[in-house]
């Protein structure tokens, strides 16, 4: 196999239609901060996006919270256009050095002044510069480069100095092959996610709100469920716990476990839990920190901002969707908010009060039956979702160095 050779970024040769050379031999551009800098007002819901460092998640750009422009106001912009596979990377204020790989549909999208791109060049894959700068930046690397204090940032000159060890080309698109084939899996399991949930919520929508029957009784959730069952004491059996915080659960869905001794442990892992608990954050509920747990090892603890629901009455299924659709999300948070707290938040009896119409047992029986499905398969593709995220992890530095090596096919 080929020599890997070290350069430059501003040494890479490149070849660009003419709209795109900007006097570099790297094609890197960054967004819009002059005078036609669209304003707040002049942003809209629809039209093309205007891409900021927010909209960058997982190495991609979310569509959750995209803001757009008008056409006219995008003819005006010719600094941001960005191509499929350019490389994003925030150059400007919270999480300076991250990075993102432009899809097709973000095909001549606009950035703010928050974002640059390095564009496409014959020297360089830009999928393999993208897992690189990835590297970079979980390698503290980047921020060789960043400069500022107040307002963090990098700029083009110090960036085109940054030095690069790659392969040639080739190689470089085998090995981006290797992982954007293991990433792909994973946004395949995210979608599929999603779809099961909102099957899952629409089912629930319609049996539970759209088809309610007046004589269902009222009922309150603390009259179904137990709050804070259990909680650690001196009769703990075990010496370490995997510790699970507020911030480590969204929308369902685990990003991290922290082993500890019980001797290290923080303060606030206390709460002890068992298959099927709810966890509701009772801090800033409108955040989603929220899930419900499924075959836990045995010495799992979650912090004591989660309020646990046992639900020893009631399919905990059902409590978990009744809990956590946004527009309960909405009235949890409007009660956190009249909190005499420092930071909206809950206490337990806030949501062991909420009321709802109880179904009937049939019902409630034959939703639990398909939620189960629904659910089970979303922890399954979860867990899938960490082995092959930890693989990817594991891959990437060896890659990236050549440690590992991928053969070339012809």
């Amino acid at each position: 196999m080929s020599a890997w050779q070290e350069t430059e970024f501003g040494k890479i040769p490149s070849h660009w239609d003419y709209l795109r050379i900007e006097n570099t031999d790297l094609q890197i551009g960054d967004g819009n901060y002059s005078s036609k800098y669209p304003r707040a007002s002049e942003l809209l819901a629809e039209g093309i996006p205007f891409i900021s460092s927010t909209d960058l998640s997982n190495g991609k750009i979310s569509a959750d919270n995209l803001r757009y422009i008008s056409t006219e106001h995008h003819s005006r912009l010719l600094k941001g256009h960005i191509k499929q596979g350019d490389v994003l990377i925030v150059v400007r204020g919270n999480g300076v050095g991250q990075v993102g790989l432009v899809s097709e549909e973000y095909e001549d999208a606009n950035l703010n002044a928050q974002m640059a791109y390095l564009g496409r060049s014959n020297k360089i894959d830009g999928a393999f510069l993208f897992y690189l700068l990835s590297k970079y930046y979980s390698d503290g690397v980047t921020e060789t480069v960043v400069s500022g204090s107040a307002q963090p940032q990098i700029t083009v000159s110090s960036l085109k100095q940054l030095s690069l060890i790659v392969p040639p080309v080739d190689e470089q698109k085998a090995i981006a092959a290797v992982l954007s084939s293991l990433d792909d899996k994973i946004d395949l399991l995210h979608r599929q996610n999603k779809t099961l949930e909102d099957m899952a919520e629409a089912l629930f929508r319609q049996w539970f709100v759209e088809e309610a029957q007046e004589d269902w009784a009222e009922v309150a959730v603390g009259d179904y469920v137990e709050l804070n069952r259990t909680s650690i004491d001196k009769k703990y059996p075990h010496q370490t716990i995997e510790y699970l915080d507020t911030g480590s659960l969204t929308e369902g869905k685990i990003e991290s476990i922290q082993p500890f001794t019980l001797d290290e442990a923080p303060s606030r892992a206390k709460r002890l839990v068992q298959h099927n608990d709810v966890l509701i954050s009772t801090v800033r509920p409108d955040q989603k920190h929220y899930g419900i747990i499924k075959n836990p090892v045995d010495n799992l603890v979650v912090s004591t901002g989660f309020c646990v629901l046992t639900c020893t009455k009631i399919d905990p299924h059902f409590i978990y969707l009744l809990l956590t659709n946004d527009e309960m999300t909405a009235y949890l948070h409007t009660l956190a908010e009249g909190s005499t707290s420092t930071y909206p938040s809950l206490k337990p009896s806030d949501i062991g009060a909420i009321v709802f119409q109880l179904p009937p047992d049939e019902r409630l029986k034959e939703f639990s039956a398909i939620a189960h499905n629904f659910l089970e398969k979303i922890e399954k593709n979860h867990i899938q979702i960490r082995t092959l995220e930890k693989l990817r992890d594991t891959l990437l530095p060896k890659l990236m160095s050549g440690e590992v090596r991928v053969e070339i096919n012809g």
